[in-house]
C-alpha cells in the first residue's frame, strides 16, 4: 500500500468544487446555427486540404449529405467519423482524424473551457420549430406551477424569448439562469452540468425542459431537487415530472453496494474535454488514507466489456458522469459517480444526493 500524508489530501469540497484545467490557448472556432452558406463560406476561405466531419448518432442521416456539401463547396478532401460524438467533448481522435486538418461537429455548441486540438467549426442545428402560443397553451392546460426555470436543449435555444412571452401572458413567471465557464448560453444543458438550473433554483417551484428524448430532464433531475417536467416543441407533448427519488434510490443503493469495497478502479478519460486526472488522484489518495486499494484506469470510448475480469470491487467514474448514472447497471461491480464515491467513503452524507456537476 502506497503512504500518503494527510497533508496531501484535499477536502471533499474541494475535490467536487476543482474545475477541469484551464484553457491556455484553443485554435479558431467558429460557431453556426445550421449548415448555412456562411458556414461552406468560411471553410472554403481556410482552404483546408482535409476535413473531418463528427455528428452525433440522432443526425447521421444527414452527416453524408452535408460532408457532400463541404466537399463541392471547398474542394477539400472529408471524411465522415463513423464513430458517434455525445458532446462538445469528445471530438475525433487522433486515429480517427489523421492529416485532417479542421473538424465539423453537428448538434453540439462549443464548451468554452474544453480545448480544440485543431480549428473546429461547431453547426448547432437549431430548430425554427415550435408554436410558441401553443406550447403555453399545453403548459397551462397541464397546471404546472407559477414559477418554472426553463432548461434548452441547444437546438431549441431559439424558441426561449417567445416561449417566456407566452407563458407570461397565461401568468407564469420564468427563469432561465447562467451557468459556469462550461456553458456557453443562458438557459443551455449540458448532460454533465445543469449549473444554469442550480443558479435559479431556489427562485422557481419547478423546471420545465425544453427539448426531445429524456437524457436531459434525467440529468436534470438527478441535479436539481425540484419537479422536472418536460415539454417536446417538435410533438407538443408535455412529460410528467420524472420520479427523481426512485432515480435516487437506485443510486444510494449502488452507494451502499460499495462500502464495504476494498479496491477501487478510479476511471480517467482520454478524452480533453472529460480528462479530470487530478481529480482521480485526488480520489486516489482519498481511499489509500481510508485504507483502500485504487489504482488509476484509463480509458476512451468505455464499454462494460473492458472491465470484465478485473479483481476490483467496485469503479469510480472522473470521465462524464452519465456512463454510472444511465449505464451502471450494464457493469458487473458497482460503478460511483465521484461524490458517491466520497459517500461510500463516509465522507460525504448520501442525503441530500449531490450530482457529479463537471466544472
Amino acid at each position: 500500500m502506497i503512504a500518503v500524508s494527510e497533508s496531501s489530501v484535499p477536502a471533499a469540497d474541494e475535490i467536487l468544487g476543482a474545475p477541469s484545467p484551464p484553457v491556455s490557448s484553443n485554435p479558431k472556432a467558429w460557431v453556426f446555427p445550421g449548415p448555412t452558406d456562411e458556414l461552406f463560406e468560411a471553410l472554403k476561405a481556410e482552404r483546408y486540404r482535409k476535413i473531418i466531419l463528427q455528428v452525433p448518432a440522432g443526425l447521421t442521416r444527414n452527416a453524408h449529405d452535408i460532408a457532400s456539401r463541404i466537399a463541392s463547396a471547398t474542394g477539400a478532401s472529408v471524411v465522415v467519423a463513423a464513430r458517434a460524438c455525445f458532446g462538445g467533448c469528445d471530438f475525433p481522435s487522433k486515429d480517427e482524424s489523421v492529416g485532417a486538418e479542421a473538424q465539423v461537429v453537428l448538434g453540439h455548441a462549443p464548451i468554452p473551457n474544453v480545448p480544440l486540438a485543431m480549428p473546429t467549426f461547431f453547426v448547432e442545428m437549431r430548430h425554427p420549430g415550435g408554436d410558441p402560443e401553443g406550447l403555453a397553451e399545453i403548459v397551462r392546460a397541464g397546471s404546472l406551477p407559477a414559477r418554472l426555470g426553463l432548461v434548452v436543449s441547444i437546438q431549441h435555444l431559439d424558441l426561449v424569448p417567445a416561449l417566456r412571452e407566452a407563458l407570461a401572458r397565461r401568468g407564469y413567471t420564468t427563469f432561465t439562469g447562467t451557468g459556469d465557464r462550461r456553458l456557453a448560453y443562458a438557459a443551455q444543458a449540458l448532460g454533465c452540468n445543469y449549473t444554469s438550473a442550480e443558479s435559479v433554483s431556489a427562485d422557481v417551484d419547478a423546471f420545465l425542459f425544453v427539448g426531445t428524448g429524456s437524457f436531459h430532464p434525467i440529468g436534470l433531475a438527478f441535479a436539481v431537487d425540484k419537479p422536472v417536467f418536460t415539454l417536446d416543441p417538435l410533438q407538443n407533448l408535455l412529460e410528467p415530472p420524472i420520479d427523481r427519488g426512485a432515480l435516487i434510490r437506485k443510486r444510494q443503493l449502488t452507494v451502499a453496494q460499495a462500502m464495504s469495497a476494498r479496491s477501487f478502479g478510479i476511471l480517467v478519460s482520454s478524452f480533453a474535454g472529460q480528462n479530470r486526472s487530478s481529480t482521480a488522484y485526488a480520489l486516489q489518495r482519498r481511499a489509500i488514507t481510508a485504507g483502500r486499494d485504487a489504482e488509476i484506469i484509463v480509458c476512451g470510448r468505455l464499454e462494460p466489456g473492458d472491465l470484465e475480469g478485473r479483481a476490483l470491487d467496485a469503479y469510480v467514474n472522473t470521465a462524464c458522469p452519465r456512463i454510472a448514472l444511465d449505464d451502471g447497471a450494464l457493469y458487473q461491480r458497482p460503478m460511483l459517480t465521484v461524490p458517491e464515491f466520497l459517500m461510500a467513503l463516509g465522507e460525504l452524507p448520501v442525503e441530500p444526493y449531490r450530482f457529479d456537476t463537471y466544472h
